[in-house]
């Protein structure tokens, strides 16, 4: 347990300073998210202006929605970048035997590198672009210390939703001889469900409550709406934190089952 307890911080630290050496990327990265945050933000504008009051929020609760969904989406690897195509290639050349020789536990080890990612990606991407675009518009954002406190529980249970599917898809590569297309579908899957383009509540009837139940929901709708009080008060915001945390332990869960069942396979391809 000792160990686990240095262990375990030291791999995440070691996962922010593995990205932090990457500055040109980071600055690349910095400057495609703000740049799209733009983009995104002027259609906002002419949909809003267009249609006050769509899903649920005024102009300026859109773009909040627009500029911190922007911060958020390198630390959540929503769109790739992430450690499973590290996994998944592990897996085919055979290196993963390494990892299961470690005298740690593999999920746990994946998701403190993760963390530590997730970590430097908040500060290295996630500032600048949510800056830009505070100074470029008018944001509702909160000046409750409580509110951001909650929303910075939420988003650390956000990251761990995000981890528990790209865990599973980092396993697939036991089954599957490439995982460039279930990559591919996840990131899909991801861009139109989690809110990334539109807030969820845009979509109407049972289809928009039916994603709004969805493991992705829990990666951006949820975080923007405890941060802008659209769960406020105590009830509403632990409801928002429950639907989050039971997300994330079904998915570790479903995690460490199919890691029990890849192990005892030991399929590698390539190795």
């Amino acid at each position: 347990m000792a160990r686990g307890a240095r262990l375990y911080p030291a791999v995440a630290a070691g996962g922010f300073r593995r990205y932090a050496t990457y500055g040109t990327a980071t600055a690349a990265g910095v400057f495609t998210n703000t740049v799209f945050g733009f983009v995104l933000a002027y259609t906002y504008v002419a949909l809003w202006d267009e249609r006050p009051g769509l899903g649920g929020y005024d102009q300026a609760q859109a773009l909040t929605f627009v500029w911190v969904s922007q911060s958020l989406l390198a630390a959540g690897a929503l769109i790739g970048g992430g450690f499973q195509e590290e996994m998944q290639e592990r897996i085919r050349t055979g290196d993963i035997a390494v990892d299961l020789y470690r005298p740690a536990d593999l999920q746990l080890w994946w998701l403190a590198a993760d963390l530590g990612r997730a970590g430097f990606q908040l500060l290295g991407r996630g500032v600048v672009p949510l800056l830009a675009g505070a100074l470029a518009f008018r944001l509702a954002l909160p000046a409750d210390p409580v509110r951001w406190l909650l929303f910075a529980v939420s988003v650390l249970f956000a990251l761990l939703v995000s981890f528990g599917v790209r865990y599973l898809l980092g396993l697939a590569a036991f089954w599957l001889m490439d995982g460039a297309g279930i990559n591919l579908v996840a990131v899909v899957a991801t861009v139109f469900f989690s809110g990334m383009l539109l807030p969820l509540t845009v979509f109407p009837g049972g289809f928009g409550e039916f994603v709004r139940v969805l493991p992705w929901a829990a990666m951006i709708q949820v975080p923007l709406d405890v941060l802008m009080g659209v769960h406020a008060g105590a009830g509403s915001a632990v409801r928002a934190l429950g639907f989050q945390s039971a997300w994330a332990l079904v998915l570790l869960g479903a995690g460490r089952l199919l890691q029990s069942a890849a192990t005892r396979k030991v399929v590698v391809q390539g190795g």
